[in-house]
């Protein structure tokens, strides 16, 4: 509650009794999320809620937070910047744009970007770089190649392209020109290129369909397939990049170098940002092809350039390799001790999932919850990994022994 001060006027903050968020948040928010835990502040790999529990968080908002919580690297840069310039929009430089810009550059072999605020939007400024790709060399050719169980965003050119009909069903009729083929498999590609097809969009690792890496023949045969036919290749890294596969970039593992690549979550430490990347051969926009008011503005851009720096002086993506094999070995104890429960694991670096012999993902994700510990799924029979880059062995091992009670209470 407020109070007024009878000598000024002013308004100040008094304190009021606990308020529950949980039915405000059902009064006053759209009904698009089923939630019911608050969260209330964190700080490296653990999170608070409310009511002041803790837990053990590998989940990082989903895949987000590679830095863990409140890093002090992210903070120092936002607030630094805050002081100096918020916004100015894209009508103007502003120096961290042309930093983060510079760091991606180097980073992937000469890829200019593109910033905007999300990995859909990323993914959008993709789609129609390609296009216009389309439009100047193949005879307007605009036909995408998506995979099965791939996920490239909610908007609805990219709910078309992405290859799970949970997420496109209730939008009916979405934008035509894309199609889905079966992931791995380079003859599907081959057979559905055509006369209208311009790319082939595909995440190196697929995180939301449940962490299944490419092979490195079917990555490489995808690049050869696009260089033969004169199609631009896509790889959306928004899950699977920022070193959280051993590489900076997920296609690095397979060595690849796609045409255009996007990405977002993980890039500013969990402030939102995307960015769209394109090698020589398709960086072909042109003043007034495709614009944004926020996308790349200076604090998404200087906690972008801080997370980086952290990561790459760090060495957190060598450790993301090291963690991802120690928790793939700790998987596989726990998946022979729960057998019956556990069916296959996989995954790359500190991508990783367990599948269930029967749909209880959600049961395990509560089980977990009750004992401290933030896990999510992809489907109702995988339990996925994405944890912050900086987890420790210490975690893993806390972590495993809150699901190996979690599989044990089923």
């Amino acid at each position: 509650m407020t109070t007024t001060t009878s000598s000024s006027g002013t308004a100040a903050e008094q304190p009021s009794e606990k308020r529950d968020w949980v039915a405000l948040e059902h009064k006053y928010y759209q009904s698009t999320f089923k939630r019911n835990l608050v969260m209330e502040r964190g700080e490296g790999a653990r999170v608070w809620d409310a009511n002041g529990k803790e837990y053990l968080d590998l989940v990082a908002g989903i895949a987000t937070n590679v830095l863990g919580h409140a890093h002090p690297n992210v903070v120092r840069a936002i607030q630094e910047q805050a002081t100096k310039l918020i916004h100015v929009s894209n009508l103007y430089i502003n120096e961290r744009q042309v930093e983060l810009a510079e760091q991606l550059y180097n980073l992937s072999g000469g890829m200019r970007s593109f910033f905007s605020n999300s990995g859909a939007e990323a993914n959008e400024g993709a789609i129609k770089l390609a296009r216009k790709y389309g439009r100047l060399h193949r005879n307007g050719a605009f036909g995408i190649i998506s995979m099965e169980r791939s996920f490239h965003g909610r908007t609805l050119a990219t709910t078309a392209a992405t290859g799970q009909k949970k997420y496109q069903d209730t939008w009916l009729p979405l934008p035509e020109g894309f199609k889905q083929v079966p992931f791995n498999d380079l003859d599907a590609v081959k057979a559905a290129t055509d006369n209208n097809t311009i790319a082939v969009l595909v995440e190196a690792v697929q995180g939301e369909g449940g962490i299944y890496p490419a092979t490195t023949e079917y990555l490489q045969g995808l690049r050869a397939w696009c260089d033969e036919q004169d199609l631009i290749l896509i790889c959306d890294e928004v899950q699977a990049g920022m070193g959280r596969t051993g590489k900076f970039f997920s296609w690095e593992n397979m060595e690849v170098r796609p045409d255009i690549t996007t990405m977002a979550k993980g890039l500013a430490g969990g402030v939102p940002i995307g960015a769209m990347l394109a090698g020589e051969r398709a960086d072909i926009f042109e003043p007034g092809d495709h614009g944004t008011t926020f996308g790349g503005n200076p604090i998404a851009c200087a906690a972008g350039v801080a997370t980086i720096r952290t990561i790459l002086d760090e060495h957190l993506i060598e450790h993301a390799d090291d963690m991802g094999e120690y928790l793939e070995g700790r998987l596989q104890e726990l998946r022979s001790r729960h057998s019956s429960i556990i069916t296959g694991q996989r995954g790359l670096g500190l991508m990783r999932a367990f599948d269930l012999a029967d749909p209880k993902a959600n049961d395990i994700m509560d089980r977990a919850l009750e004992r401290g510990l933030l896990i999510t799924n992809a489907g109702p029979s995988t339990i996925r990994f994405v944890p912050p880059l900086i987890i420790e062995r210490s975690d893993v091992d806390e972590a495993m022994e809150k699901i190996d009670a979690s599989l044990a209470a089923l």
